[in-house]
């Protein structure tokens, strides 16, 4: 898998997420904390193989986060602006990149960030640069 498509993907999954938490009721806490952790996982692995570092410190904070708090939606809101933002600005650039660099590179180094997804933390408490907030 080439490295734009294996990125594309995880937006996918993540957006897909995004969608079932949008549905949840006030009243669906305990769902609403599963979806929020698959979001987590999926966006620690994905941010650290982009270096997104202020994504990584949101996502800690939401994990240690009660999601019956009253701010839990909220930061979640503000969270998925921001990853939808970004895949869309991304749309803007990325057929530009697979130009550049071509298909056997965009293999190489999607195999170099699959590599990486596998050695990965999950949790984002434990990526250094949130651990430190």
């Amino acid at each position: 898998m080439d490295a734009i498509v294996l990125l594309r993907e995880d937006h996918k999954t993540v957006e897909k997420l995004f969608k079932r938490f949008e549905k949840t009721g006030d009243e669906d806490t305990a769902e609403r904390r599963r979806i929020a952790d698959e979001v987590i996982e999926e966006l620690t692995v994905h941010a650290w193989i982009e270096e997104h570092h202020a994504v990584v410190w949101m996502l800690s904070e939401l994990k240690t986060m009660d999601a019956s708090h009253e701010r839990f939606k909220a930061k979640m809101s503000v969270l998925m602006e921001q990853v939808r933002h970004h895949v869309e600005e991304e749309q803007d650039w990325l057929p530009d990149v697979r130009r550049a660099m071509g298909r056997n590179r965009l293999q190489e180094f999607g195999a170099q960030l699959e590599g990486a997804k596998g050695r990965t933390p999950r949790d984002p408490l434990k990526v250094p640069s949130a651990a430190s907030k």
